[in-house]
């Protein structure tokens, strides 16, 4: 299976998206194995994650429409958004990926979705902060955290995505936004009450 993405790939993407797919699968898999997820699951949506990054537009537009998949006027204005989704559909119809967790994470692995599981949450983060990413500070702190608290490495690399968008004065989609406050609450839950002194 391995060989056949690959050769698939090497048709349809560039050579440093390929990299970058490598990167973002190796991470993924030293992700899963830290958090005792299925390394299998993690290598199999992190290798298959940007399956559709290199279709046209209208491409993208028609096999979410095909699909059923729900196509916001964010999505229309930037149709790119939609190549994770498309990916997961590529995924199962080219390679029979039936598996729905690896099929998830393959879907929301750029805008995210309030509530994913683990093996999203890895895969989502692996395909920001993959070395080759680059090295800021930040990256760094963020790369950091993921191996410490998932929960709080999600919505601040949310935050990090964030602030790019509105520097860049991109659309932002609401499912972002959605995700960042989902895990934020998640991560806020879990920590200890700090009892006031009168």
């Amino acid at each position: 299976m391995h060989e056949k993405v690959l050769a698939w790939l090497a048709e349809n993407v560039p050579v440093s998206r390929v990299n970058h797919i490598l990167r973002v699968e190796q991470m993924a898999v030293d992700l899963a194995v830290h958090y005792k997820v299925d390394h299998h699951k993690a290598a199999m949506a992190g290798l298959m994650h940007d399956l559709a990054k290199y279709f046209k537009p209208q491409k993208l537009l028609q096999m979410a429409h095909k699909e059923g998949l729900e196509v916001d006027e964010v999505m229309e204005a930037n149709p790119h958004l939609l190549h994770a989704d498309v990916s997961a559909i590529v995924a199962r119809d080219t390679f029979g990926v039936e598996d729905k967790e690896v099929l998830q994470a393959i879907a929301n692995h750029t805008l995210g979705r309030p509530g994913m599981s683990l093996l999203c949450s890895i895969v989502f983060l692996a395909d920001s902060l993959e070395p080759g990413r680059g090295d800021t500070s930040e990256l760094q702190a963020l790369r950091q955290l993921s191996r410490q608290d998932i929960n709080q490495a999600v919505w601040k690399n949310c935050d990090y995505t964030l602030k790019f968008l509105l520097e860049s004065s991109c659309l932002v989609h609401p499912r972002v936004v959605f995700t960042r406050n989902w895990f934020l609450q998640k991560w806020k839950a879990k920590q200890p009450v700090v009892q006031q002194t009168a």
